[in-house]
């Protein structure tokens, strides 16, 4: 599978491709320029030890990927969903964003679609399967490809389809994804990372996260 992690050179997209890849899939970085989706690629890569990482102007990475992950700022997400509308068409788009307020980044500001995942799906139409996943994996956790992470994934989208195949591509990361429903569950989903962001910082830790209780789920459907 050829993956593009769109807004791929900010916080989260750089883990997320450096463990991807390391699972044996090709991944590319996109960006908004060029020179540094091709810059954080060659840093990755130099990681990894091989070349599996390349790096595209955002368009051209979603227009080339067989999956697309999303991981770039709220303030960007309606702008970079038009950007690359053509590109996802057919495809499964994975939403990593939340709607956090710019002016108190700890506090959330959902759209008036109701969260960040179902904004998505209203912009692209059906003919892209949205899902949202990964919204509650702190980045300082994702650098470490070596280190597991004790957090659980929950997966919502309204294609039961695209839900598996992602949990499938949570799996890759090691860790568990949990089918959570319809989209409109990322209403609550996408609220746990502002949660959690206050317990960091009246904890004084990095990277608090989610495990849900109860349930014997393998880590892969």
């Amino acid at each position: 599978m050829k993956l593009a992690i769109i807004g791929g050179t900010g916080r989260e997209g750089p883990g997320l491709a450096l463990r991807w890849a390391a699972a044996g899939l090709e991944v590319i970085i996109g960006s908004r320029q060029q020179e540094k989706a091709q810059g954080v690629a060659a840093e990755l890569n130099r990681a990894l030890g091989r070349e599996a990482i390349g790096g595209m102007v955002n368009r051209e990475a979603a227009a080339a990927a067989d999956l697309v992950v999303m991981t770039v700022p709220f303030s960007a997400h309606v702008d970079t969903l038009r950007e690359i509308q053509e590109g996802v068409r057919g495809k499964i788009l994975v939403d990593v964003s939340v709607p956090l307020d710019p002016s108190n980044p700890k506090r959330l500001k959902m759209p008036e679609a109701g969260s960040a995942v179902e904004e998505a799906q209203a912009l692209l139409g059906r003919e892209t399967r949205v899902v949202g996943a990964l919204q509650n994996i702190s980045s300082h956790h994702l650098k470490d490809p070596s280190k597991s992470i004790d957090s659980d994934v929950l997966v919502c989208g309204d294609d039961e389809q695209a839900r598996t195949e992602v949990r499938q591509l949570v799996g890759l990361l090691g860790l568990r994804a949990l089918d959570c429903g319809p989209a409109e569950q990322a209403r609550v989903i996408e609220g746990i990372t502002a949660l959690l962001m206050e317990l960091n910082a009246r904890y004084k830790v990095r990277g608090a996260g989610i495990r849900i209780t109860g349930i014997k789920e393998p880590a892969r459907p």
